[in-house]
């Protein structure tokens, strides 16, 4: 795909995106406590990694919506015409149910303005939230546009742990529940029928919402899961994991899980936590940060 950038002569975004400052060394990937083995998520490996930049939120509508009208840039999901929308979320007269997935409809028109489909604007898009239904190309180009890139898994979880070393959150080792302890944005109830949104969230929260972690980022877990640059792969001699991962030749890693995560089903709100998608995948909670050189 070519760079929106290049094609508008557009240099990079207003400077508002608010970068923090990360330390480079010797970054844990990965953690001795895994959640989900065959996600590839252990053991602890150390990788070295310079002094770079990082967003503090992910990539906003505001910032997208930017992007969008200095070089006219149309996402997949609008060129392809239809995107996914959760069960919940999705308008029933518009949509049919992805097979062997039923809590995923096809909606005609989703995309990044409207995002659980036509006329949803009005009701579930605002300017301080993630910008979703962005696919990895779509973040690509947004990423040639500001001057940045995504990054990689080790400067992701880097930059998650906020300097605590091999905890399972950012904001160190106690659990989420359904009931009284809400630091991030994830779902509460029985999944995935019934969201009862105790922290105060159906669906996405504003990028700079919850506490930040010790670096000052917000929502690294939550809210919405983070395209990275790498390619999604396991180290892993089980013939179930190979299989699984023939299937997804070319998959792109996303971390940090999303509004949708609950442990009984998706217990991938966690930092070393992993998942794979199609690069021209969009969904209503997948986005993206940036990062940049120090």
């Amino acid at each position: 795909m070519e760079p929106a950038g290049e094609r508008s002569g557009q240099v990079g975004p207003p400077d508002r995106m608010e970068r923090v400052a990360i330390p480079g060394g010797r970054a844990l990937v990965g953690t001795a406590s895994e959640g989900i083995p065959n996600d590839g998520e252990g053991p602890v490996r150390r990788r070295t990694v310079a002094p770079y930049l990082i967003g503090a939120t992910t990539v906003t509508n505001a910032e997208f919506e930017a992007f969008v009208a200095a070089t006219g840039f149309r996402t997949e999901a609008e060129r392809i015409g239809w995107s996914f929308v959760f069960h919940t979320l999705a308008p029933k007269e518009q949509s049919e149910p992805v097979p062997g997935l039923g809590w995923w409809r096809i909606v005609a028109g989703a995309n990044w303005r409207d995002i659980n489909g036509p006329g949803s604007r009005t009701s579930c898009w605002h300017p301080d939230h993630p910008v979703v239904q962005v696919s990895w190309n779509d973040a690509q180009a947004f990423a040639a546009w500001a001057g940045g890139r995504l990054p990689t898994e080790a400067e992701w979880e880097h930059a998650a742990r906020g300097g605590q070393g091999d905890v399972p959150f950012p904001w160190g080792t106690r659990q989420p529940d359904d009931t009284g302890y809400f630091p991030c944005n994830i779902w509460q109830g029985p999944f995935p029928h019934s969201n009862t949104a105790a922290d105060g969230y159906l669906a996405t929260a504003p990028a700079r919402s919850f506490e930040a972690n010790g670096y000052g980022l917000y929502n690294v877990v939550g809210n919405v899961w983070e395209w990275t640059q790498d390619t999604f792969q396991i180290r892993s001699l089980k013939s179930s994991v190979k299989k699984r991962l023939a299937e997804m030749q070319g998959y792109k890693l996303l971390k940090g899980g999303s509004f949708l995560c609950h442990r009984s089903y998706c217990y991938r709100y966690r930092i070393a936590a992993r998942s794979g998608t199609s690069p021209d995948t969009a969904t209503p909670h997948q986005g993206f940060r940036l990062v940049w050189p120090a």
